[in-house]
């Protein structure tokens, strides 16, 4: 009995001193002098969300993101949009802490920023700001080709003329988008035009498909063109469908002329080329019909020829910048299917220019051939681009 006596009383002693050890803490507690971890935590969760907007300014340097950061809580969404109510794109990180626009701010434009924002206790909010870029010194335009809505030859490159240079090439590629509606394989190349400006131009690998749909969205607004040529300060887009496959043969040593489309021959047509042993050769190799342009005066001062002509021609189609046409020369009659004895230009019939002038459309390529001729239309008369192989083509991209 004594034995067990004692340990009851044991046990109620350890009791004791559990229950005081329990009850100690909730005395503190409630005395109210010291602050709990929970409680200090709280007290910061609402803290108002700052954010910081770059650039930032009245004159702000353009041709750089526009970048919104937030502390003390995340970014939930940023709108970022110009005078005109154009809005800047752009990218969330995955914590929400910064947002950077996908597009760089252009010259002498105005944004408006707003942020919404969310406290780290998860209050939400908005922040607004405003900056303005400074004024381009010098524009930068683009004349380019084709035309929107057009239909064209299977051979039609895509070609951007710049007014003033380029150095900054390969940060002017990356802004130049091509979409095609059966995913073409191309790639842009850059040259000097026959006018002495900065061109590039996108041709695909091999001729393009029939009834191809080509998108160009050159997103070049705020892009600097680098080494004093200034900015450009607007984007430039184009829409244009690959029509029938047409491929003009011409063979200067047989003296012919073959239309062939989709493979078939159409008309066979007696020409006449360029007259061998000097400047009044014909170019040989693949040159692209760029324009029709119908009635035209030529002459030959305007190539180099001295006064050789002087003489209006009827159903011209241009094939290059040096002046090499193919055109109704009746005053040659005795010589087409016979000898080559022109200007340089590929000559015909007025029957038969009549013809092919409403067969042929731009884009569509000259493969021409012959012994007695000056060289290989090179990629800037014109668009040579063709004569190029498709390894030598892709290394004149600035993102090689």
């Amino acid at each position: 009995m004594e034995i067990l006596l004692h340990r009851n009383r044991h046990r109620i002693r350890v009791r004791a001193v559990v229950a005081a050890a329990l009850l100690a803490p909730l005395a503190a507690c409630s005395s109210g002098t010291t602050p709990a971890p929970a409680d200090a935590k709280a007290a910061h969760a609402d803290d108002p969300v700052t954010v910081n907007v770059t650039p930032k300014g009245k004159q702000a340097t353009a041709g750089q993101p526009v970048k919104v950061t937030a502390t003390s809580g995340k970014l939930t969404s940023v709108t970022v949009t110009d005078a005109k109510g154009h809005k800047l794109g752009g990218k969330l990180t995955p914590d929400g802490t910064a947002w950077t626009s996908d597009r760089k701010a252009a010259p002498g434009t105005t944004y408006e920023v707003t942020a919404a924002t969310r406290t780290k206790g998860g209050t939400a909010g908005t922040a607004r700001a405003s900056f303005a870029t400074a004024q381009a010194d010098k524009v930068n335009k683009v004349d380019w080709r084709p035309g929107a809505g057009a239909t064209v030859g299977v051979a039609q490159p895509i070609s951007l003329v710049f007014d003033h240079p380029v150095k900054n090439r390969a940060e002017v590629e990356k802004q130049l988008k091509i979409t095609t509606s059966d995913k073409t394989e191309g790639s842009w190349g850059w040259m000097r035009d026959w006018s002495g400006n900065d061109r590039v131009d996108w041709r695909p690998k091999a001729y393009w498909k029939p009834g191809t749909k080509v998108t160009l969205n050159a997103e070049l607004n705020g892009t600097d063109s680098g080494g004093g040529g200034g900015w450009f300060v607007r984007d430039y887009t184009t829409t244009f469908t690959i029509g029938a496959q047409q491929i003009v043969k011409v063979d200067l040593d047989s003296h012919q002329l073959t239309l062939l489309r989709d493979g078939k021959a159409v008309r066979r047509i007696p020409v006449s080329g360029g007259t061998p042993g000097g400047d009044k050769r014909s170019w040989r190799g693949t040159a692209v019909l760029m324009a029709k342009e119908g009635t035209i005066n030529m002459n030959s001062e305007t190539v180099g020829l001295g006064d050789a002509y002087d003489k209006m021609v009827d159903y011209s189609m241009r094939l290059t910048w040096s002046g090499m046409y193919a055109h109704a020369a009746p005053w040659n009659a005795q010589y087409f299917g016979n000898a080559n004895h022109s200007s340089g230009c590929i000559g015909m019939s007025n029957e038969n220019a009549a013809w092919f002038y409403g067969q042929v459309r731009p884009g569509d390529p000259f493969e021409i051939k012959g012994e007695e001729t000056k060289g290989t239309v090179a990629p800037e008369n014109g668009f040579g681009a063709w004569n190029l192989s498709w390894e030598e083509w892709q290394k004149k991209s600035a993102l090689r």
